[in-house]
């Protein structure tokens, strides 16, 4: 049997081809992943293993000033020269490299921040007795020495075109200056490496921008040859202040490597769930392949069963040819899978993105997974025609019918569909009526209803596509209704074919009309609230200095400007998040809609407050609320306004009058900004200009804020559809299979129609319109569900999304049903012409 399986696969290598193709492309994803994963795994390992070769221990201070508690604001905020010289005079200790770091955003020639806002960092130059800094390498100049001096990576003075001697302008404390510089530096620090950028201050300056002067941040111990990192620790702990922590270098390095391991995790997972997806809709074409292949090869299994061959011999025959069909799969896709990982890492370097040098890593983890699934899953999905083709009777080796599914079995079928279908929709419509509790049920109901759905796509291919069958006859003529015919003739088939599709749109549909609402309802708790020309925002959630709110007040095309000042209240003893406005301009920047009182009350040292913190705490206007500053200082204010949630404002909010003796290190997020004309070129250079063209301001006219706020979920679902497009693949490969091998079983019909005056040109439309027919089937089947899903788990979220409400992207389904017709026509295209060139006289005489 094992050679009657062999000589089968070779007899239909042709016809088992998509299946390869389909069981390689969930293969090469799976393999790819894993080998991906594991290459940025160990590179980033052996990375923060290399930073940490010299570090004995690391201690870091935390600035407990602004501390609720009294004795911890009495604490130093940072370690000063005695403490230093104490963790240096340490038995084992060799050196001591005291550091302070904070933002430093440099611009480029074009005043445009350089780098990622999030890895733009500053630290100081930090030489020892030979006038170097360890931790970095100069390639050209020295180190900064004075004030008005900076270093520079060796990336980022590239990417700005610097020279040593050139002035750069760096924002570091929300004001830019400019600077000279001194220096540029290779470093080993991860964030420098990953496409960050790091500006070196002397320490007297570097200490003035981020900490105290004579206090630094942090500090790393290096140790003599021999000396135990646990007994420095130990001995270390003794000096430092309570509100210090030290770790050794071991330990840095392996909490590292776990942060670095838990995110891969996450995009490993995401990937291999998009490798599941696809493997689960190439099940479908696997088991289609195999029931057709079982289904043509009636006669010669029934002969076999006639000559003396048991049911599970047959049965053993056909999950062979599955096995050898998956091997040769499981090797393509597992060389493909590596090309892959190449692949991703390259592209991520083109994004910027600077990745530890390191050959591909293939792990005896990412082989295994590659065989267990294209051998597994290429056996199971070929389960059901196995099982089909030992019950052939030796019988039907006379007789040239293809086994045909009993009535019975169709009925246990669509029994077993419906049951699921209406338990699925039961526990999916339950979830969205249980709100933000009921997305585990809503997750279970889709998986049943889609089971359920897939199940019940044979008995649903007939009414539907008889729908649509006076269309394509009235269009089409003959041609049209040959099409809707055999459309429908084995509708197991095209269900088979159609779920493909189904699945791959059910997930595209759904995450569209999600990504569409939640985008627009983001838009108009956004844009619609803000009547300001522009939002200015800092870089790295760094803060606005008060200079910059002075120097925008004083601009002559500025009309109006407030800032979004945070204040941390406690009234009654809850905490409550607070905003300082300027209330003479807030209206003419901001939306504010009031339930009851008036925000005027603002000027006359009120408090307005949002109406669900309202309602939670039971307030009303005219109430007096007990307030507790940051600072301690208490005071009694007086409710003024109620207004509507707004998503620019915190549930609390008072004038920057009142705010600000409370808040001297004031936390300025954004500013609101309205000018005189509107937004307009020369009015967005007049406010670079007033803020003395500091590279960390971003500012933003209003579709800037728009994109700001939903351009994210636009990204988030083009990715999507990146990852779903080889599911969608997959289910063409599948179209053209069904239809490949259609063709070949109907080769004595169409011989005949030939011979009764159907030309070349309606044979080749009537498998095209079939293949149509197919597609949109399947397709009408999936944007159903997804809209379905994506309502309920619309209703699981809108409590959190202020103004949520469903949105049907038309344009972007009636894309979806045109690119599935597109689909169709391509998939027909070499199954149409095979039908065309069948010479009418040897198809006549095909059994």
């Amino acid at each position: 049997m094992f050679r009657t399986a062999l000589r089968n696969v070779l007899a239909h290598k042709a016809r088992l081809l998509m299946t390869v193709l389909a069981v390689l492309l969930g293969v090469a994803f799976v393999s790819g992943t894993l080998v991906f994963t594991d290459t940025l795994g160990n590179a980033f390992h052996k990375q923060s293993a290399k930073n940490y070769d010299d570090v004995a221990v690391s201690i870091d201070v935390f600035d407990t000033s602004h501390s609720d508690d009294p004795e911890e604001r009495k604490l130093p905020s940072g370690l000063d020269d005695k403490t230093l010289d104490k963790l240096g005079a340490l038995d084992g200790v060799a050196s001591v490299t005291p550091r302070v770091t904070g933002f430093a955003g440099v611009a480029d020639a074009n005043g445009k921040l350089i780098g990622t806002e999030w890895a733009t960092n500053g630290g100081n130059f930090q030489p020892g007795e030979d006038g170097k800094d360890r931790d970095y390498t100069f390639t050209d100049g020295t180190g900064p020495t004075r004030a008005g001096q900076i270093a520079l990576d060796k990336a980022t003075a590239a990417k700005g075109g610097y020279e040593v001697g050139d002035r750069v302008r760096v924002a570091a404390d929300g004001t830019a200056r400019e600077y000279t510089l001194a220096g540029i530096f290779t470093t080993e620090d991860g964030e420098v490496n990953a496409g960050g950028t790091l500006t070196l201050f002397d320490t007297a300056t570097a200490q003035k921008l981020y900490r105290e002067p004579g206090l630094f941040g942090t500090a790393t111990l290096s140790a003599d040859a021999g000396a135990s990192q646990e007994k420095i620790l130990r001995e270390t702990e003794r000096i430092l202040p309570a509100n210090a922590e030290a770790e050794t270098g071991q330990e840095l390095a392996a909490k590292q490597a776990k942060a670095i391991e838990t995110q891969l995790s996450g995009l490993n997972q995401m990937l291999l769930a998009f490798a599941a997806i696809a493997l689960f809709v190439g099940v479908f074409l696997i088991s289609n392949t195999f029931t057709m292949l079982v289904a043509q090869r009636t006669k010669e299994l029934a002969l076999m069963r006639a000559v003396g061959a048991s049911r599970r011999q047959v049965k053993r025959s056909v999950l062979i040819e599955a096995a050898v069909v998956g091997v040769f799969a499981s090797v393509a896709g597992f060389a493909g899978g590596i090309g892959l990982a190449v692949a991703l890492r390259s592209a991520m370097g083109l994004t910027g993105a600077k990745i530890p040098a390191g050959p591909p890593v293939v792990s005896p983890t990412a082989v295994g997974a590659a065989f267990a699934v294209g051998v597994l899953i290429t056996v199971f999905a070929a389960w059901l025609p196995a099982r089909r083709a030992a019950k052939i009777p030796p019988v039907a080796a006379m007789s040239s019918v293809h086994a045909v599914a009993t009535t019975k079995s169709l009925v246990v079928r669509n029994s077993i569909g419906g049951i699921l279908t209406l338990l699925g929709a039961g526990a999916i419509v339950a979830g969205a009526a249980a709100g933000s509790d009921g997305r585990i049920m809503i997750g279970a109901g889709a998986f049943l209803a889609m089971v359920g759905v897939i199940i019940l796509i044979p008995l649903l291919s007939r009414p539907v596509i008889a729908l649509v069958r006076p269309l394509l006859i009235g269009v089409f003529g003959v041609s049209g209704k040959l099409a809707g015919l055999n459309a429908v003739r084995n509708p197991r088939r095209t269900g088979a074919t159609a779920s493909a599709l189904a699945i791959g749109l059910t997930l595209v549909t759904g995450l569209s009309v999600l990504g569409v609402t939640i985008g627009q309802a983001v838009d108009k708790a956004t844009t619609a609230n803000i009547k300001a020309d522009y939002m200015l925002t800092m870089a790295g959630a760094e803060s606005f200095s008060p200079e910059s709110l002075r120097a925008l007040e004083k601009a002559s095309v500025v009309t109006a400007v407030s800032p979004q000042l945070s204040v941390s209240l406690t009234v009654k003893d809850d905490w409550v998040a607070g905003s300082a406005v300027t209330p003479n301009d807030v209206d003419q920047v901001l939306n504010i809609k009031t339930v009851s009182g008036s925000t005027k009350t603002l000027a006359e040292g009120g408090i307005a407050v949002a109406e669900k913190t309202a309602e939670s705490k039971k307030w009303k206007v005219g109430d007096t609320l007990p307030v507790t500053f940051d600072d301690g200082k208490k005071a009694d204010l007086k409710v003024g306004a109620i207004y509507e949630d707004n998503e620019l404002l915190s549930p609390v909010t008072m004038s920057t009058e009142l705010a600000r003796p409370h808040e001297p290190d004031a936390y300025i997020r954004d500013m609101l900004v309205k000018t005189d004309g509107g937004a307009s070129d020369a009015n967005e250079q007049a406010l670079v200009d007033a803020l003395g063209k500091n590279p960390a301001v971003t500012i933003m006219d209003h579709d800037a804020i728009r994109n700001a706020f939903s351009g994210f979920i636009n990204t988030a679902l083009y990715i999507m559809y990146g990852l779903l497009a080889m599911a969608l693949i997959i289910a063409v490969l599948g179209v053209v299979n069904t239809l490949a091998m259609s063709v070949f079983e109907r080769q004595q019909e169409i011989g005949m129609l030939r011979a009764i005056g159907l030309d070349r040109s309606k044979v080749k439309r009537t498998i095209r319109l079939e293949a149509v027919v197919i597609s949109v089937f399947g397709a009408v089947v999936g944007v159903a569900l997804g809209t379905f899903l994506a309502w309920a788990i619309g209703e699981t979220i809108k409590s959190s999304i202020p103004g949520y409400a469903l949105v049907l992207p038309w344009d972007r389904i009636a894309l979806f049903l045109v690119l599935a017709g597109l689909v169709g026509v391509l998939a027909a295209l070499w199954p149409a012409r095979s039908a065309a060139k069948l010479n009418m006289l040897t198809a006549i005489k095909t059994e």
